[in-house]
């Protein structure tokens, strides 16, 4: 079972329109603060805070209870301008939690109406999250050909893939930066781990790592999921045949 919490700031663009329209640099500095103060409290309660569209972030909360996510509410209520609304959400995979929270926010189903907190809470302890973290090899070798803008489109191309191919595995991507990006996976979406790679090998000539991780709460995975990919690496470093697909369990 995974639980899924989506944050969306509301009351957004009333309050936009209060900076005047010399606003964007404002606005970029808030998103920015936002998801720097979000990512810091719920990695402390052993989450990990994923970033949808700035305005919008996905928490994968195994472990935390309503009163968890009334402290954090109450601590960003008193450092920012703007409020946020909370929809929680529960399933056997990524994309069925995160259709219950949706399905909560939009039924105005209330788990806590002051604190704009809407959905539905676990109350399974067999709670348990995969995480995939893909990276580029040697993209570095692109950079020879390729403009920066360039690496970038390639980067977002590769997103677009991601997300369009997993997301009919009942799975999450989020681009991490950089030429990472993590997969919040299904049991489905994980057996096809090796699948996509070949298949961005084949139509985009593309070369990437995966590393896997399985984990009670999401640091858990992500750290595991980030130890496997060492493990490639290191693997690769050492001159043997390195697998393009590794996996760490706790």
């Amino acid at each position: 079972m995974i639980q899924i919490s989506i944050l969306k700031i509301i009351g957004y663009g009333p309050w936009t329109l209060t900076l005047g329209s010399d606003r964007e640099h404002e606005l970029q500095m808030l998103q920015a603060s936002l998801y720097k103060d979000l990512q810091k409290k719920f990695s402390e309660k052993n989450c990990l805070v994923f970033l949808n569209r700035a305005d919008e972030f996905f928490v994968v909360s195994n472990g935390l209870n309503l009163e968890d996510h009334i402290e954090i509410q109450k601590d960003l209520k008193e450092k920012f301008d703007v409020g946020l609304a909370i929809s929680i959400g529960y399933g056997n995979s990524p994309f069925e939690a995160n259709q219950k929270a949706y399905e909560g926010k939009k039924n105005n189903v209330y788990l806590n109406e002051e604190h704009n907190i809407f959905g539905f809470l676990t109350n399974s302890s067999e709670n348990q999250v995969t995480v995939m973290h893909y990276d580029v090899d040697d993209l570095s070798s692109k950079r020879k050909t390729l403009s920066p803008y360039e690496i970038s489109s390639v980067i977002f191309n590769l997103y677009s893939k991601m997300s369009n191919y997993f997301i009919g595995k009942n799975s999450l991507s989020f681009f991490m930066g950089g030429d990472n990006f993590m997969v919040v996976a299904s049991d489905d979406g994980k057996k096809n781990a090796q699948t996509f790679v070949e298949l961005i090998k084949k139509e985009d000539e593309i070369l990437l790592n995966c590393g896997i991780g399985t984990g009670k709460t999401s640091r858990e995975a992500v750290g595991l999921a980030t130890k496997s990919l060492d493990t490639i690496r290191e693997i690769r470093d050492s001159g043997k045949e390195k697998p393009e697909v590794y996996e760490l369990q706790c």
